[in-house]
This record gives structure tokens, C-alpha cells and sequence, in this order.
């Protein structure tokens, strides 16, 4: 029984701590140029095995369920961004620069890579894993600046379909790359990533539509809450039980319920905001700790060259899209630098690219690990810069 306890101790002794580490960070992101995500991420690498090794073992148990949780809700709270009013005013930003930044991310990072000798399988790889974006710190990021405006519902409604494009792209790629070497079992990727991105969106909409009906009737409240929680949860166990995009689905259901619910479409997104910041402490913290510097040494000329062909990327397909699209805001020219956080979605295509070309399994790995280090600590803090420049930024320090 005694030991026991101790273990149960452990366990709320260890989250007590990371939530007051959240609240640290929180107001040391106010009064400083770092926001909180990259305070949170930069305190989860320290504590972590990298550094100081403070963390104890159980916690990694915890990541997953905790990453499913967390990325789900911002999944869901990213769908809010595609409503009907919001496409028509600005769907053509959104398209335009989303697409643009896709193909140019990927054809410049394709053409660097090969130019520099590096094997056309893994150029082709890396160029299809280069366009994701990761949505969650951008999102906090938007959170924490209180950022309202028409840039920042385009950066978000960017975002929110950047899962859908860059999982099409890197299948495609994938299948190019099995051409490139014969290894005809790489076709199979192709079908696993359509499946994966329109398996997402059929979930999404059988459980989008009975969520909207719901949250048009139910009183508001704990009630509203609950339901909220419980269907996103659903969304993400199904999701994850039928091996397509837990994120992409609770984004389409996030769309569904803010096209079609009936006067309450703000109250289902309101009701999981007020929760979400907890779990979103947690996530980064631990995804800080699960960082490792030696990635970075081993990422090598390769992992540098990806980094700089990505930020080159998005700059210039985010011009090119918003010239197409016309924006006269030359925010928008540069909105690809508030795209940089890289991680999660990368991770989880690298290790699907290495069950096809294991030979190249530890030259990947290195790299998206490598510069998941540098994007996870640079990228918020940009993000951050844009929103700003783009005077949407409603902060208010504490007193």
C-alpha cells in the first residue's frame, strides 16, 4: 500500500509541477520576445533525458494519449476557421497561398536536395515531408496574443487544410520515390495516405453533422462542455482505430458544426478553449523533453540545407500565392515565416517512409529530428513576430 502511494504521489507531484511551469511560462511570454510555446518547449528539452533528465519514466507512457487529446481539440478548433462567411471573404488567400506554399516548399526542397548530391528516393522523401505545418503551436501562438483579424483567420484556415494537402503530396512523392529505386511496395503508401485524408473526412462528417444538431439544442454550460469533449474524444478514438488523420477529422467535424449548428455555433469552440490550455501545457513540455540535441549534430549538411530550402519555401510561395490571390496587405507576401513550426505530422510521415526504404531509415530520422529542434524553438517565436507586424496582436500583459 505504502509503495503504492508513493507512486500515486509521484504521478501528482509530476503534473503539479508541469502545470506551474505552464503558469511560468505564461507570464514570462508576456514580458518577453519568446512566447510561451517555445518557453514550454525549451523547458521540456531541459528537464528532459537530453539535459537534466528530471522527468520520471512514466510520463512518456503519457505523450500519446496526450498528444491524441491535444492535437484533436486544435484540430477541431481549426474547422471553425472554414466557415462559409470566412471562404467567401477570404477563400482565395487562403487557396492561393496554402497551394503555393505546398508546391514550392516541395519543388524547392526536391531540387536543392538533388542538386546537392543527395539520392533522388530521399530528396524526393524530405521534399514531401518539408510543406506540414505543425498546427498546435501556431494555434497557442494565436491564443496567447488574443489575435483577431483577417490575417489570422487566413493563417489558420491555411493550416487547418495544410494536413489534407501535405499527407496528398507526400504520398504521391512516396510513390515516386518507389519508382525511382523499383521498390514497388511503396505503392501501398498511396493508399494508405487516401485513405488516411478522405477516410478523415467521411468521420468527420458522419459525426460533424449529429454534433452540429446537438449543439444547436442542448442548454449551455457544463452540458455543452461535456458534449464537446466527449464527441472530439470519440472523433479521435475512431480516427486512430481506423488509421486515418485524427486531426483532419476533427477539423472537418470542427466545420461541420460551425457551418450548420443553429445560434450557438461559437459555444462548442468556446466551451473547449476553456480546457484546452492545461492539456496544451503538458503537450509541449513533453513535447520538448522527446527533443534530442545529438539529432541536430547528426542532421549534418543535409539537415541545414533542409532548413534553409524550407524557410526559402514558404517565403516565396507565400508571395506567389497572395500576389495570385490579390492581397494588397503585403503581410500576407510574407505569412510563409509564420508557417515554420515543424513537428508531429513530419515525424509520423519519417517513420512511414522508413518501413518502405529502412536502408535510409537513420539518415531521415536524423534530419526531421535535427531540424524539429531548431523549427520548434524558432518557429512560435515568428509566428509571434508576424501576427504583431500584421497589428492583430490584442495582448495584455499582467499587471
Amino acid at each position: 500500500m505504502h509503495q503504492g502511494n508513493d507512486s500515486i504521489a509521484l504521478i501528482l507531484l509530476t503534473f503539479g509541477g508541469l502545470f506551474i511551469i505552464g503558469l511560468i511560462a505564461d507570464l514570462l511570454g508576456r514580458h518577453t520576445p519568446l512566447p510561451r510555446v517555445t518557453l514550454l518547449i525549451l523547458t521540456g528539452f531541459i528537464i528532459g533525458p537530453s539535459v537534466l533528465n528530471w522527468l520520471p519514466p512514466f510520463i512518456q507512457d503519457w505523450f500519446p494519449i496526450l498528444t491524441n487529446i491535444a492535437l484533436s481539440i486544435i484540430g477541431f478548433e481549426l474547422g471553425k476557421n472554414l466557415t462559409k462567411q470566412k471562404l467567401t471573404t477570404m477563400g482565395r488567400p487562403i487557396l492561393g497561398i496554402s497551394l503555393s506554399v505546398m508546391f514550392m516548399t516541395a519543388l524547392l526542397m526536391f531540387s536543392g536536395l538533388y542538386l546537392l548530391g543527395v539520392p533522388i528516393e530521399i530528396a524526393l522523401i524530405l521534399a514531401g515531408i518539408a510543406p506540414a505545418t505543425a498546427p498546435a503551436p501556431v494555434v497557442d501562438v494565436v491564443s496567447e496574443l488574443n489575435a483577431k483579424g483577417s490575417y489570422t483567420d487566413t493563417l489558420l484556415g491555411i493550416v487547418a487544410i495544410d494536413d489534407a494537402w501535405g499527407m496528398l503530396l507526400f504520398s504521391l512523392l512516396l510513390v515516386a520515390a518507389a519508382i525511382s529505386t523499383g521498390n514497388g511496395d511503396a505503392y501501398n503508401s498511396l493508399h494508405d495516405g487516401l485513405w488516411e485524408i478522405f477516410g478523415a473526412v467521411l468521420l468527420g462528417l458522419l459525426l460533424g453533422f449529429p454534433m452540429a444538431f446537438i449543439s444547436s439544442h442542448i442548454y449551455p454550460g457544463k452540458a455543452t462542455q461535456a458534449e464537446a469533449l466527449g464527441i472530439v474524444l470519440l472523433c479521435a478514438g475512431a480516427a486512430l482505430y481506423l488509421e486515418v488523420s485524427y486531426i483532419l477529422s476533427a477539423m472537418v467535424m470542427g466545420t461541420i458544426v460551425a457551418n450548420f449548428s443553429q445560434n450557438h455555433q461559437e459555444r462548442p469552440f468556446e466551451e473547449l478553449e476553456a480546457i484546452q490550455w492545461p492539456l496544451l501545457i503538458l503537450f509541449f513540455l513533453l513535447a520538448g523533453s522527446s527533443l534530442h540535441l545529438q539529432s541536430l549534430w547528426q542532421a549534418g549538411l543535409i539537415g541545414l540545407a533542409y532548413l534553409v530550402l524550407r524557410i526559402v519555401g514558404r517565403l516565396s510561395g507565400s508571395w506567389i500565392g497572395a500576389t495570385w490571390a490579390g492581397c494588397k496587405n503585403p503581410n500576407y507576401h510574407w505569412m510563409g515565416l509564420a508557417m515554420l513550426p515543424h513537428a508531429g505530422v513530419p515525424i509520423g510521415m519519417t517513420l512511414l517512409a522508413a518501413q518502405h526504404f529502412p536502408e535510409h531509415e537513420r539518415h531521415l530520422l536524423a534530419v526531421i529530428l535535427g531540424v524539429t529542434v531548431i523549427f520548434e524553438l524558432i518557429g512560435p517565436a515568428i509566428t509571434r513576430h508576424m501576427i504583431r507586424q500584421a497589428g492583430e496582436a490584442k495582448l495584455m500583459p499582467y499587471k
